[in-house]
């Protein structure tokens, strides 16, 4: 028996438009497909008389919240609006309501969704937030339903369009970071400030999230190591290269699990953990940073501003989802893959009460293979004053290289070296760039092993 649903959007900028259009142009197919008849009866919208990228009845256009917040036919409202506030406010409003809430508001759920997800809960209503994370892939519902038998054991993402196109285009042109930075600009695929994509903000919110998911713990709010693409110059890419690498943006998270001490009575749990949780504990990495890749991994051929995830489960093995990470019609795809899941009873909210505590890895504890790039003065014994501050660190070298020599003039040394821990290498750094013959701060990237 068909059921009909009223449905409510909150904003009609780029991916509202595209919600629309979904459930305009494609109503029989989702009734035929699912019983269920989805309809829209109402869009807040700042400006009543603003020019839109789709033709809406003006009739659909409310200015205030309360008009459908009190609305009682509406019982799913699309956020997608953006921003902390009052988007925030409007989530929490529309639940209290009763009515089922879907998203793709990665900087608020990141923030607060603990809170939202816990006030779903208590509800029995559904939190939809698929289009959060990495647009048009369905990886939520793949690592909550598709992965459920398994534990994922680690996830490598490429989850920022903006910086994969940035990448790719100095990879495949030679062009330096600013002269990319302005075409992605004029092409529509960088703010004018571009803060957000390129020094992985956007990636460690998506990654938050995916580390909840995957492990069960509370997305961290705070810990997550971010660095962006901005000192990446073409050099390293021609290094990067010649080694047999490329490099891209890539978001981590692993998990490792120690067995707890069980200081209590039978059946207690230490320091207050739950039961079930007691002697599986998570000690979570989790971090965005350029990452040397190896050329003949999957990730390493995605390219302009696709996005991928690799993971690895421990049942399933290795595999890797490919798609569009943004954009208007990928990102309202998997928006109303949320509706349609709410409407049906099979919603995506986190289930709170399963959330373990955990600990975020330092970055200094990080073990690694590292490139590392020196600009100096190509003088002798220049090499020996940078090996021996390594040295002394406990940093092996796997390897060398050097331009031509030119001497008395500025030249790049690169070194690979083998596993060695963070926190020495940037004690060893911190030493070299203080060596007069090194002219500029050195540069590091993490290398994925092959």
């Amino acid at each position: 028996m068909k059921q009909e649903h009223k449905i409510a959007l909150l904003g009609l900028g780029t991916v509202g438009s595209g919600v629309w259009k979904i459930l305009s142009e494609k109503k029989d197919m989702l009734l035929a497909r699912t019983e269920h008849q989805f309809t829209i009866k109402k869009i807040l919208v700042k400006d009543l008389k603003k020019k839109r990228s789709v033709s809406v009845p003006s009739s659909f256009f409310v200015s205030k919240a309360d008009d459908i917040l009190k609305d009682p036919e509406i019982d799913i409202v699309v956020e997608v609006m953006g921003g902390h506030e009052p988007a925030g406010t409007y989530i929490t409003q529309a639940l209290q309501a009763g009515k089922a809430v879907v998203t793709a508001n990665k900087a608020l759920l990141a923030e607060r969704g603990v809170e939202l997800f816990k006030l779903a809960r208590q509800k029995g209503l559904s939190l939809g937030f698929e289009a959060s994370v990495a647009g048009g892939i369905p990886i939520i519902k793949s690592i909550r339903e598709g992965f459920i038998g398994n534990q994922i054991q680690e996830l490598y993402g490429i989850i920022n369009g903006t910086s994969n196109f940035i990448l790719s285009e100095m990879t495949a042109h030679g062009s330096d970071f600013a002269t990319v930075l302005a075409q992605a600009q004029k092409e529509g695929y960088a703010e004018q400030n571009p803060d957000f994509d390129v020094k992985g903000i956007d990636a460690a919110q998506k990654l938050s999230l995916l580390t909840s998911i995957c492990y069960d713990v509370e997305p961290p709010k705070n810990g997550i190591y971010v660095e962006g693409i901005d000192r990446i110059t073409p050099l390293d890419i021609q290094f990067a290269k010649k080694l047999g690498y490329v490099i891209k943006l890539l978001a981590i998270t692993k998990a490792q699990y120690f067995n707890q001490p069980h200081s209590g009575a039978e059946g207690e749990a230490p320091s207050g953990l739950p039961v079930e949780g007691a002697t599986r504990a998570p000690v979570i990495d989790a971090r965005v940073h350029p990452t040397m890749i190896p050329e003949k991994h999957p990730l390493a051929d995605v390219s302009g501003i696709y996005n991928a995830i690799f993971l690895k489960g421990d049942a399933v093995g290795e595999t890797m989802f490919l798609g569009r990470g943004a954009g208007s019609m990928p990102t309202a795809s998997a928006v109303v893959s949320d509706i349609v899941m709410a409407a049906t009873g099979r919603g995506t909210s986190l289930t709170t009460a399963s959330l373990r505590p955990m600990t975020l890895q330092s970055i200094e504890d990080l073990q690694s293979e590292y490139y590392l790039r020196f600009s100096v003065i190509d003088k002798p014994g220049v090499l020996a004053e940078i090996a021996n501050c390594l040295g002394d660190a406990d940093i092996s070298i796997a390897a060398v290289y050097q331009r031509e020599r030119d001497l008395g003039s500025r030249v790049p040394i690169v070194v690979m070296t083998h596993e060695a821990l963070e926190k020495n290498v940037r004690e060893a750094l911190k030493k070299i760039d203080e060596l007069e013959s090194v002219l500029d701060e050195s540069v590091l990237i993490r290398v994925l092993k092959r």
